[in-house]
Order: C-alpha cells, then structure tokens, then sequence
C-alpha cells in the first residue's frame, strides 16, 4: 500500500555528512547532560511510600494530586487502583520521615477535601528494591542490544548490524538526554517507551537493509550511494504510514492520557521521531561509510555454489 510514489530519487546521501555531524553534536549533548544532572528517577528506583486510599464514591485525581502538592511534595504518582473510587498514591522516601508519617499526613490532608477518604494500606518500598529494578532494566536493555546485533548479522552482514545498532543506541541517548535536560521523570513506564523505541527503530532500519539488498541484486549498475538513495526513497510511502499511525495513537496517550501516561507517551514520541531520521541519515549513512557492497551479499550464495565438497557442485541435469 502506497499513498504516493516518487517517480525520482531522492539524494539523501548527498548530506549524509552534515546530518551526522547534526547528530553526533547532539548525542554528545545528551550525553553531557546524562552525566552532568543525571536522571530525575521516579520512586520505583528511588525508593518511596506506596498509599492506597478508598473513597465513597468517584474520585477526581486532579484533585487528588492538587491537595498532596499542598504538602510539598512535587513527585508523586497518583492513579486509579481497581475501581475509580480506589486511588493509589506514590510518594518519595523524604529524609527523617517514616512511611508511617508520611500516611497520616497524606491521609489527613485527603479527608479535609472528602472525609470519606479511608486508608487502606500503606507500603514502603526500600531503596534496595529499587536499585534492584535499576540493574534489571540495565540488564534489559544490555539484551535487547545484543539480541538486535546478532539478529541483524545474521540476516544481513556485521556492517549493517553496526549501522543499526549504533543508529539504534543514538535514539536511546537522545531520549535520556531529552529526560535529564528537562529533570522529566523517568519511570518503569519511560523505560518500557525507551525499550519498545529500540525494536521499534531497529524494524525501520531492517525495513530500508532489504531494499537495499533487493537493489544490489536488482540495479547493476548503480553504485552504492545510488543504491541507498533508491532504497530510502522507494520507503518513503511506507514509513508515513506506519510512522504517522503509531504517532496518531501515541499522541492521544500523551493528550489525554493524563499524568500517568504523559511521560511514557512523550518518550516514545521523541523515539519514534528521532527513529525514523536515524533509520535513514545515521544508520544507511554509517553502512555506507563502512564500505558494504553487493559481494557482502551474495558471497554466501557463491560460495555454496563453488563449494568443492559439494559431490553435485557443477553437475549438469
């Protein structure tokens, strides 16, 4: 399905080398800022108080969220728990405060609004158990990583593995740095957006490495850098689909999704962005710079077809 096509090629390649540049300044930029104001994490990794509130009847969050800002504190997480009238309040671990403390406070100041406001339970989640979901959201991402690389080598060739990986890493980094720049706050839900970015990123890139080995095995006698601007443009169609799909969906999380949405939903619109300008100006450019080319493709092929062990190799029927 195409909505439209062009009948002529467009020369992205021609400024491979601005753009990359363009992205090189601003991955060191979100690195920079990564390392220099760090991530502003949410209470699953920092720790906090978890507080279960049961109401009579339904409850507006925005209130909810409005009578706990009173009392100072500017992360915190509310949601319905269940029904619309249970409500589930995360707050951060203060410095000389027991979660205990930190309940009746909440609760009290909840009952001034509605004084059917009942505690149902409070929980606290240690710093210990955070750093625990840290490390596995670490270890997640260091697989999906791997798992890509080794996918993409063996159904393309190491080039375009390292193409896309590193394509693929550019749109992560810029994410966190977007996060960090800001102090957004980064929760189990961003790191579930920055984890379906990197599949999500990676299938643009398989999608534009295919037509590029179609067109080595189609084209002759175009050159490389013919060959990518081809692939790329005969995509084009494609991508608006998809892309503009997916953003129309995500968009709405992020509108009307409310507060437990918004961050989760801005993440994968940063991804889903810088995905399609990696897929086409860092991940085909990087591949071309390493030198693939049309043997890197059908060398397997030939070589069965040579293969002197074969008893059938050169038999004809």
């Amino acid at each position: 399905m195409e909505f439209f096509k062009i009948k002529r090629d467009i020369p992205f390649m021609r400024n491979a080398l601005v753009f990359n540049l363009i992205s090189l300044l601003t991955f060191l930029a979100a690195v920079f800022f990564l390392f220099s104001r760090g991530l502003h994490l949410s209470v699953e990794f920092t720790g906090g108080t978890l507080v279960e509130v049961n109401y009579s009847q339904a409850v507006d969050l925005e209130k909810v969220r409005a009578t706990i800002a009173t009392l100072g504190y500017s992360d915190v997480q509310v949601q319905n728990f269940g029904t619309s009238r249970d409500v589930l309040i995360r707050l951060p671990a203060p410095k000389g405060v027991s979660s205990g403390q930190q309940s009746e406070k909440v609760i009290a100041a909840l009952k001034t609004n509605d004084a059917s406001a009942t505690l149902r339970r409070t929980e606290f989640v240690g710093p210990q158990v955070g750093e625990e979901l840290a490390t596995d959201g670490l270890k997640a991402l260091a697989f999906v990583v791997i798992g890509i690389m080794i996918y993409l080598a063996f159904r393309f060739e190491w080039k375009y593995a390292v193409a896309a990986i590193i394509a693929n890493l550019h749109d992560v980094i810029i994410i966190l740095g977007f996060f960090a720049f800001f102090q957004w706050e980064f929760s189990l839900p961003v790191l579930a957006a920055v984890l379906a970015v990197l599949g999500y990123s990676v299938n643009e890139s398989v999608v534009i490495f295919d037509r590029i080995r179609e067109n080595f095995r189609l084209y002759r006698k175009m050159n490389t850098v013919e060959i990518i601007d081809n692939a790329i443009t005969s995509t084009i169609s494609r991508t608006i689909i998809t892309h503009g799909s997916t953003q129309i969906m995500v968009l709405s999380m992020l509108l009307f999704g409310g507060p437990t949405l918004y961050y989760f939903a801005l993440a994968l619109t940063i991804g889903i962005c810088f995905g399609i300008y990696s897929s086409v100006f860092v991940a085909a450019a990087i591949a071309m710079w390493l030198g693939i080319k049309r043997e890197d493709l059908v060398k397997t092929a030939a070589k069965k077809e040579g293969d002197p062990n074969d008893p059938n190799a050169g038999a004809s029927v």
